[in-house]
């Protein structure tokens, strides 16, 4: 009979196996991971060629497992929990790229505060439709539960500061993670892992979706870029004659100011750019306006989703190319006045109203327009009891009818600001008329619910043109004039239908532009086309409308159109940049940065005073802009 072992050996053999346990446990989640995530970067094959990619991918979700272990002294049933809490990650990673186009970013997880603002309903939509999901996470959950009963603990209760103290250290590692401490980058940087900053999609690909996570984390959490004033300067003092000049020009009185009617409609775009419908007819009304009008490619800064990012764009003229830090511009802005298209009217005796058929608070806009500078905003409550939806929200009839419920026939002139949703995703929803939807024709190759989403929304597309072509037609029988501007905020989220039939122009959908239109309701005019971006926008509907005294907007009117193609939605492929444009590019970021923190005004000339009644203008030069010097 051996010799029993001796408890100092028997409890380094405990020890031993403890160890082992722990560390073949971590194994499993680094490969487990790698094995979820299926980027070519981080499969568990990838171990032994280039360890750093899967290890930092499955870092966090290991120091959460090791947190977990320090509270319930459970090895198995801590790593399981630390599994099925990333798994729930990659699950939602997997709803944004199917229906977006794009992962995950840290910003996305601000929608968070948004669940009880309507954000809810909104999202809801996108999960799961079937049972299977839903039984597979209860079961995941029951099964952890019987772990937590079953289990034996890896280690006594006591000692209990070896269990603090590393509790504690995984506790503040995650913490750090959380708040993006500097320090993290030693791992997480463009050198010991693959980013392409421009690409979030080839970010996720190659270093996985958690680094990917963390790498935008540490980049863009870093608050705003600081401007450069002298820049800056050196724009407007090269543009500032002919800015001087365009300036110059009379600005009508209040009294004869048209009333401006700007209507975003929600996903809206033409369809003939889609390989098999390049001879279709879907927005016959906005075809016929735009015979009339001023019409063109639309550059956005979003895909699919992000109404507020090109909503944002046209009410400030900022472009969010210069500011990477904003991905969701009203849940990060401060709530200081924000300059803009609305201030500008308002000046000039404007009485300016947005109107929106959902919740105010979704997505931050009570806060966000009072800063913008709107008097009023309408919303889902205040329309009538009865405004009809049209699959899962309220028609564009209804928002329509409430615009000309909201015009008034006498007083200052008006601006609104109409936000539509019918078109909204997801497009599974049954729409009022099914017969209707059920008669859109689709390109071959697209079938079952492919085919139903498409249907779905070029039947509320139909709508969206129809009540343009009605909305223009009211406003022409009204004696006050008008102007209108209609245009979509982004590409629908039709992924999959992108991809089957590809783009006319050989383009992914990321690059792709939409359509915007300017029209006069009573004076028909001219065809003109002008291809521009969202930011650009509020400078040609000034211009038009006869208001040139706003020094920005002149601005952006004179040197923005060949920035206008760089505007492009998250993870789109950057168009090349010659020497002359980056430069162009490099002065016009400065220029907003400062426009954003309200410092701009003391670099960009003044419009002169207009002269009182019989007074004798004497050709003087014109107020020079303020040396960068006296700037800083």
């Amino acid at each position: 009979m051996p010799p029993l072992a001796s408890p100092p050996v028997s409890r380094r053999r405990a020890i031993a196996s403890r160890v082992a346990l722990l560390l073949l446990l971590a194994l499993a989640f680094v490969l487990l991971t790698g094995w979820v995530d299926g980027g070519v970067g981080v499969t568990p094959l990838r171990i032994f060629d280039q360890a750093r990619y899967p290890l930092a991918n499955a870092l966090p979700g290991l120091l959460l497992a090791a947190l977990l272990l320090a509270i319930s002294r459970r090895a198995w049933l801590s790593f399981a929990l630390a599994f099925l809490l990333q798994g729930l990650l990659y699950a939602v990673n997997v709803l944004k790229v199917a229906n977006l186009g794009t992962p995950l970013l840290p910003d996305d997880f601000r929608i968070v505060g948004q669940l009880h603002k309507g954000g809810m309903h909104l999202l809801s939509g996108y999960l799961p439709h079937s049972a299977w999901p839903y039984l597979g996470l209860l079961a995941a959950v029951i099964a952890i539960v019987v772990a937590w009963r079953l289990e034996p603990p890896l280690f006594e209760r006591r000692p209990r500061l070896p269990r603090a103290l590393g509790g504690g250290a995984a506790a503040l590692a995650l913490l750090t993670m959380l708040v993006g401490l500097q320090a993290w980058t030693k791992i997480y940087n463009a050198k010991t892992l693959w980013l392409e900053p421009w690409s979030a999609i080839s970010t996720t690909t190659h270093s996985g979706l958690v680094s990917s996570l963390m790498l935008f984390h540490l980049q863009y959490g870093k608050g705003a870029h600081k401007p450069d004033p002298i820049t800056a300067s050196r724009l407007i003092n090269q543009s500032a004659p002919a800015l001087l000049q365009s300036m110059q020009a009379a600005t009508p009185a209040a009294a004869d100011l048209p009333d401006v009617v700007v209507v975003q409609s929600e996903s809206f775009f033409d369809p003939t750019i889609m390989r098999g419908y390049e001879h279709s007819n879907f927005a016959p009304n906005l075809r016929r306006l735009a015979a009339h009008g001023i019409s063109g490619k639309l550059h956005v800064p979003t895909f699919g989703g992000g109404t507020i990012r090109t909503e944002f764009e046209f009410l400030t003229g900022l472009s969010l190319r210069y500011f990477d830090n904003l991905q969701f511009p009203y849940l990060q802005m401060s709530h200081q006045a924000l300059p803009g298209l609305v201030r500008t009217l308002s000046r000039h005796g404007y009485s300016t109203l947005a109107l929106h058929g959902n919740d105010p608070a979704f997505w931050n806009r009570t806060t966000a327009f009072k800063a913008i500078g709107f008097d009023r905003f309408v919303s889902q409550s205040s329309f009538p009891p009865g405004a009809p939806n049209d699959g899962k929200y309220m028609a564009d009839s209804a928002m329509t009818d409430e615009i000309m419920t909201q015009l008034k026939d006498q007083g200052p002139p008006q601006f609104i600001f109409a936000i539509s949703i019918e078109a909204h995703g997801p497009y599974d929803v049954e729409p009022t008329h099914v017969a209707e939807r059920d008669a859109i024709p689709v390109p071959a190759g697209i079938t079952g619910r492919d085919k139903l989403e498409l249907q779905n929304y070029l039947y509320h597309l139909k709508h969206a043109d129809a009540e343009l072509g009605r909305l223009v037609k009211l406003l022409a029988a009204r004696e006050r004039p008008s102007v209108v501007v209609f245009y979509g905020d982004h590409l629908p989220a039709l992924s999959n239908s992108y991809q089957i039939t590809g783009f006319v122009d050989g383009g992914d959908m990321l690059s792709q532009a939409g359509v915007w239109l300017l029209v006069d309701p009573k004076h028909p005019g001219k065809r003109s086309t002008a291809d521009t971006a969202s930011w650009l926008l509020p400078g040609k509907l000034l211009a038009h409308i006869g208001i040139h005294d706003d020094p920005y907007f002149a601005l952006t009117e004179l040197v923005g159109p060949p920035l206008a193609s760089l505007t492009e939605a998250p993870g789109a492929t950057p168009l090349p940049e010659g020497d002359d444009l980056q430069q162009l590019d490099k002065a016009m970021a400065s220029v907003e940065q400062l426009r954003m923190s309200n410092k701009l005004d003391s670099l960009l000339p003044q419009p002169a005073a207009a002269p009182a009644p019989g007074e004798i203008v004497h050709n003087a030069a014109p107020p020079a802009p303020r040396p960068a010097s006296a700037a800083q």
